[in-house]
């Protein structure tokens, strides 16, 4: 009889320890998604901003048509690209995310340096305000993606490492490991901006 006892306590705490390693991947999926929703938000938050600087700026720089341009095409192509939770392991998609995100960051990193070329912009309070909530919001999207990369390095580990591996494909088989975000080499230039009056 204490064997039979001993045999009942012992499947007991290992199903009770299975359990933990179970719930453990749906913690994670959602930290993912949550802080995927973050680095969305602050993408958003960017997008949302532009137009009123690009206003700003055109009153004082009307002659940089061709930058005001490419500034609304490309925060018009980061606005299309989008990716949902589900979307969070194919690859292709997240590199069309953030190449759009990158693009629209690179025109504008063109814009503001051509801001610098006007002494009498700079002094407007508007784009002061602009331009402040603008480095803000980037360094939020920095954050956040910094989040999110965290989450997804510990979502991956765990997806991958014994004997979470093995649970996740008994109890999870639809789980995929997830993508990291990545910078692209043009985005970590600095943008070269010509002052040659046309």
């Amino acid at each position: 009889m204490k064997n039979l006892i001993s045999v009942i306590i012992v499947i007991a705490a290992l199903a009770f320890g299975a359990f933990k390693y179970i719930n453990l991947f749906v913690a994670l999926d959602e930290n993912v998604n949550a802080k995927w929703s973050q680095v969305l938000n602050q993408y958003k938050r960017r997008a949302e901003l532009v137009p009123n600087l690009v206003e700003t700026v055109k009153g004082y720089a009307a002659h940089e048509q061709k930058i005001f341009e490419d500034v609304a095409n490309a925060r018009s192509k980061s606005m299309q690209v989008s990716v949902d939770a589900s979307g969070l392991s194919d690859e292709a998609k997240m590199k069309e995310f953030m190449t759009a995100q990158s693009s629209f960051g690179l025109a504008l990193g063109r814009l503001m340096a051509v801001s610098e070329n006007y002494p009498e912009l700079k002094a407007n309070q508007n784009f002061l305000s602009l331009q402040s909530q603008l480095e803000g919001t980037q360094n939020r999207i920095s954050v956040a993606m910094h989040d999110y990369i965290e989450a997804v390095k510990e979502y991956n580990v765990a997806l991958r490492s014994f004997p979470n591996k093995f649970i996740a494909s008994t109890f999870y088989p639809e789980l995929k490991p997830k993508q990291n975000l990545e910078i692209s080499s043009e985005e970590k230039i600095n943008p070269k901006v010509s002052f040659e009056k046309r």
